[in-house]
């Protein structure tokens, strides 16, 4: 029986900012020290983006901070990460990128059996009126709930 995932980071700011249409697992190519890093959790996605060039995945603007006893063998923090995928899935985002609108976006970065991996979404970017009806129906939610909670103390 597999363990459970282990989230390292999250992109929360991505699901306000876009529609994400499609979500896609990536493996992540990485060296010895930035593993340990992300294995106490010293990541950051907020900032990043996912490019395709030559027909691989690379994420650009994931900060793993330098591991604390890695001394020389610690890499740049924000040096771009190859991404793990099929051929065939490289391809098919590569196609909708062409599209006008749509981009790809880091979501999460977690363990999963022990690997490091990243999920990614295609993502279409909303508009200003479509964050407001965002913000209102999260406020009109809380709203609701703290009425419930009133009721029922």
């Amino acid at each position: 029986m597999s363990e459970p995932l282990k989230l390292v980071a999250n992109n929360k700011k991505a699901y306000h900012d876009y529609f994400i249409e499609e979500k896609y697992e990536c493996g992540l190519v990485l060296h010895g020290t930035e593993v340990k890093s992300m294995r106490l959790g010293k990541c950051s996605i907020k900032e990043g983006f996912v490019r395709i060039e030559n027909q691989e995945a690379y994420v650009y603007g994931m900060n793993v901070s330098p591991y604390e006893k890695g001394n020389i063998f610690n890499r740049d923090p924000l040096r771009p990460k190859k991404l793990l995928m099929h051929k065939v899935e490289i391809r098919k985002l590569e196609q909708a990128l062409k599209e006008k609108g749509y981009t790809l976006v880091p979501l999460q970065v977690y363990f999963k059996d022990g690997r490091a991996k990243l999920e990614i979404g295609l993502a279409r970017g909303k508009k200003l009126y479509d964050k407001r009806a965002d913000i209102a129906k999260k406020d009109q939610r809380r709203e609701h709930e703290r009425e419930f909670k009133i009721k029922n103390l």
